[in-house]
């Protein structure tokens, strides 16, 4: 098994399949930066679906089980139920999940089914119609969303998973409204601590509301009970309610980071690989890939990235949260969070 210098073996794959996206999210594109007139990559400097399918196949071949689709807005690829098929015939690949912020899921959702999709993820901040406006920076509505959380429930990509990034002052006061909408539905809401992604979301530690908060507040309302990890290495911490009619998560990656049990590697748009979600530099693959590289050395270098790996970027700002001069970041958007 492939380990890392603390002993973490590699076992979540995240592809971002484009650097596009259409909400602009302070927290993650904020639109006062990504204008019209940014520029994301062009086409010849994306990965092909035959290099992320050959790629995929030699991750997997390293211990790679777990394969999550991301972006900026994965739905913005052309063809990509065709990549899934592909991708479902990867030996080893177990679990194939994508995150989306939903709002073209509604025509996609059978699509991605029929071609192996597991499960989904959908970003929701709140329901909240004028919160939800302000946090997608397009001024959208929660409708779409909310029908396409419907559409791929009737289409069987269940558990659904909802992601909701709490910020103070924000949307913190409309948590316990987006809890009590999905208890007893079988999705599972999974709130997740504000964090200093990027470059540019202005993140101070003073914006976040802690994972200890946000369940105290829905305990209050809807009583839960803390439950045990899926498997080792979840990221989020689960609870159930306790008259038994679900659960939701919170992660706590500012608070109580949980680098020590990180497994998860990163593949960008352009085909680097990155060790840490927060980290500066990625080691390319499309390079070697696009210069007529072997398996075996890509295989190779794959091995000598994760091996020298020493990630723990949570941890190490949660002992200096707010220390001026930190190292530039990777962008969410690129490596889909």
């Amino acid at each position: 098994m492939l380990t890392d210098k603390f002993g973490r073996p590699m076992h979540d794959l995240r592809i971002s399949v484009t650097d596009r996206c259409n909400f602009r999210c302070p927290y993650c594109m904020p639109a006062e930066i990504y204008g019209e007139a940014y520029e994301f990559l062009p086409r010849e400097d994306i990965l092909t679906f035959e290099e992320l399918t050959r790629l995929v196949g030699i991750f997997a071949e390293l211990g790679i089980g777990k394969l999550r689709i991301t972006g900026g807005e994965p739905l913005l690829r052309n063809d990509l139920p065709q990549l899934l098929n592909m991708l479902t015939d990867i030996p080893g690949i177990d679990d194939l999940t994508l995150t989306t912020n939903g709002y073209l899921l509604s025509q996609f959702a059978q699509q991605l089914k029929s071609a192996g999709l597991n499960r989904i993820t959908i970003s929701l901040d709140s329901l909240d119609d004028e919160v939800f406006k302000a946090m997608n920076g397009r001024g959208f509505t929660t409708e779409r969303v909310l029908a396409s959380i419907q559409k791929a429930s009737e289409v069987g990509l269940s558990p659904i998973k909802i992601n909701c990034v709490v910020q103070k002052n924000v949307n913190d006061h409309t948590i316990v409204d987006l809890a009590r909408h999905f208890k007893g539905t079988g999705h599972i809401v999974r709130y997740i601590e504000y964090m200093d992604v990027g470059n540019k979301n202005g993140w101070k530690s003073e914006h976040v509301v802690s994972a200890e908060e946000i369940i105290s507040r829905i305990d209050a309302e809807m009583p839960l009970e803390p439950t045990e990890s899926n498997y080792q290495g979840e990221v989020a911490t689960r609870y159930r309610y306790k008259d038994g009619s679900g659960e939701i998560g919170v992660i706590a990656s500012v608070t109580k980071p949980f680098c020590g049990d990180c497994t998860r590697v990163r593949l960008s748009t352009d085909g680097k690989v990155f060790t840490c979600l927060f980290a500066s530099e990625g080691a390319s693959l499309m390079a070697p890939i696009r210069g007529g590289a072997t398996d075996n050395y890509l295989r190779e270098l794959i091995t000598s990235i994760w091996s020298s790996r020493s990630d723990r970027y949570s941890e190490e700002r949660a002992a200096l949260p707010n220390e001026p001069g930190a190292p530039r970041k990777i962008e969410m958007y690129q490596i889909g969070g």
